[in-house]
């Protein structure tokens, strides 16, 4: 692996820095939130027992029973109300799904991690998953729910291992080991997990109060708003910091070919699978073990170029791909050599086994409502021959 000191060091604009200040305010006030919350719960227990002393010391005299009825009501009541009110604290983080690859299984996938990694200055990987989504991500967890060490997992999707070529998956694990290295390091890992707490807290106060939530909503909305914000400016900065070791020219065609690959499988490929539903009782394709096969003989690099502007929509937490295009300084392009597929290369021992996991997934997840769609297909067809 060549020496880090061999890559360039880049250049910090205003947005970047504008990022760290951003993160720390953001973190500030989700720590003042998230303290608010056990705060208010302590005071309304306070109320709780106020107003039974209060009740007691009015009717004791006369009517101990009905003090001690009324007195009890009300403790319980509060008590229960800051109880709930505590548990919305308690929502644990979502665990990583799908396949988890041991070093043995992948050993050439670990050493590309690995080096890339110590390069980014990620930290370490601790666990790598395969995922049946078109995506890539990196996911800190504590190892014991809410406490003991961070552990770190990258989820790769099967689909998008199928969807890039080797330089290309390099590509796409700079941009996500990026955002370890310069926005998850030291105490911005915590920050995050603390940002992503007041989120998850927030969450579940509007399903136990909603009307708390909904006005908890208003008084956060600017809160929202900077932390979409601030996931934009993140992503920016983290295709910045992958240009240290790929060329932003490669990493430009990896964003152009993974939006059109993206494109393809939600709006052709699985369309034509979940068409069968209609004819068939039970799937004669099956998705992820023909996913390979789907894609070099139903996508058309060419029309889908043409059609990459007018199909991506603006999302509220994450740039377009123009949008990091232009950040890039670089014009949509394809990559013109057509190169064995990432999956090819990392995964072939093991993808028929992990087609096998995620097509029984699947089958068990759609299956209620193929059956239901087929035999309203038969039924639809067996009045049109009595007509």
């Amino acid at each position: 692996m060549a020496n880090k000191a061999v890559f360039p060091r880049v250049r910090h604009p205003r947005l970047f820095v504008l990022r760290k200040r951003l993160a720390l305010w953001l973190t500030l006030i989700a720590a003042v939130a998230l303290l608010a919350i056990p705060v208010f719960a302590v005071a309304l227990l306070g109320i709780g027992a106020l107003g039974a002393y209060g009740v007691w010391g009015v009717f004791w005299a006369k009517w101990p029973a009905l003090a001690f009825f009324l007195g009890g009501i009300w403790f319980i009541a509060m008590g229960f109300i800051a109880v709930r009110l505590l548990s919305v604290l308690f929502v644990p983080l979502p665990l990583p799904e799908g396949v988890r690859l041991s070093q043995e299984d992948a050993k050439e996938l670990y050493r590309l991690i690995e080096g890339m990694a110590w390069v980014l200055e990620a930290g370490r990987i601790d666990h790598v998953w395969v995922t049946p989504e078109m995506n890539a991500a990196v996911l800190q967890r504590p190892c014991r729910g809410f406490f003991g060490r961070i552990e770190t997992h990258l989820l790769v999707g099967l689909p998008l291992m199928h969807s890039v070529t080797c330089p290309q998956l390099v590509a796409v694990l700079a941009h996500e080991f990026a955002h370890l290295g310069v926005q998850r390091k030291g105490a911005g890992k915590y920050n995050a997990l603390l940002r992503a707490w007041l989120l998850r807290a927030l969450d579940r106060i509007g399903d136990v109060f909603p009307f708390i939530g909904a006005q908890a909503d208003c008084w956060l909305r600017r809160f929202y708003k900077n932390m979409a914000r601030l996931a934009r400016i993140e992503e920016f900065e983290a295709d910045a910091q992958a240009t240290k070791i790929v060329d932003a020219k490669v990493l430009g065609e990896t964003l152009v070919e993974v939006s059109l690959k993206e494109q393809f499988l939600s709006k052709d490929y699985w369309p034509r699978v979940l068409a069968q539903s209609r004819v068939r009782a039970k799937p004669l394709v099956r998705p992820f073990r023909d996913l390979c096969l789907g894609m070099s003989a139903g996508f058309l690099r060419t029309a889908m170029d043409e059609t990459l502007s007018d199909c991506e929509q603006p999302q509220f937490m994450h740039p377009t791909t123009r949008e990091r295009l232009s950040a890039l300084h670089v014009l949509p392009a394809i990559s013109p050599k057509e190169l064995p597929s990432a999956a090819s290369r990392y995964l072939l021992p093991l993808l028929l086994t992990l087609a096998w996991v995620f097509d029984r997934a699947w089958w068990r997840d759609v299956r209620p409502d193929w059956q239901l769609t087929y035999r309203r297909a038969c039924s639809e067809h067996k009045r049109r021959r009595e007509r």
